[in-house]
C-alpha cells in the first residue's frame, strides 16, 4: 500500500527585489551594449565619420523620433544599471547601516535628476530656436 503525504503548507514567499535586480542588471547589460554600438556605428562609422558630428549633427540626429527614442532608453538604462551597480558595491563594502543608507539615497537623487535632466535636454532640443538673433544662430538654421 502506498502512502501519498499532502505537502506542507508553504510559507508564503516575500517579493525579493534583489532577484529582480540582478535579472534587470543582466537583461540591461545586454540591451546596452546593442544600444552603445548601435550609437557608435551610426555616429561614427555609418556618414564621414567623426568629422561630421557637430552642433547641426545632433540638431538633424534629433530631428528624428527614432533617435530622441534610442538615445533616451540607452540614458535610463545606462543610468540606472550604472546607479544600481554602484549601490551593489555600496551595499557590499559599506558596514555602518546609517552611511549606507545615505550613500544609496544620494545616489538615488543623482540619477533621478539626471535622468530626468537627460530626458529634457532630448525631447526639448531645438539647434534653432524662435526669436534667437540671427548672429546667434547656426549656419544651417534660416534667419526667418
Amino acid at each position: 500500500m502506498v502512502v501519498i503525504e499532502t505537502p506542507v503548507a508553504r510559507k508564503r514567499r516575500r517579493f525579493n527585489i534583489e532577484k529582480y535586480l540582478w535579472m534587470f542588471m543582466r537583461g540591461s547589460g545586454v540591451l546596452l551594449v546593442v544600444l552603445i554600438f548601435g550609437h557608435l556605428i551610426s555616429n561614427l562609422v555609418v556618414g564621414d565619420g567623426i568629422k561630421a558630428i557637430d552642433f547641426g549633427f545632433v540638431g538633424g540626429k534629433y530631428a528624428t523620433p527614432f533617435w530622441q527614442w534610442w538615445d533616451v532608453v540607452m540614458l535610463w538604462l545606462a543610468l540606472i544599471h550604472g546607479s544600481n551597480g554602484m549601490r551593489t558595491i555600496v551595499n557590499d563594502y559599506v558596514e555602518r547601516e546609517r552611511v549606507r543608507k545615505v550613500l544609496v539615497g544620494a545616489l538615488f537623487v543623482v540619477a533621478a535628476a539626471l535622468i530626468v535632466l537627460g530626458t529634457l535636454v532630448v525631447f526639448t532640443f531645438d539647434p534653432c530656436p524662435a526669436g534667437a538673433a540671427a548672429d546667434l544662430l547656426p549656419s544651417f538654421c534660416s534667419a526667418a
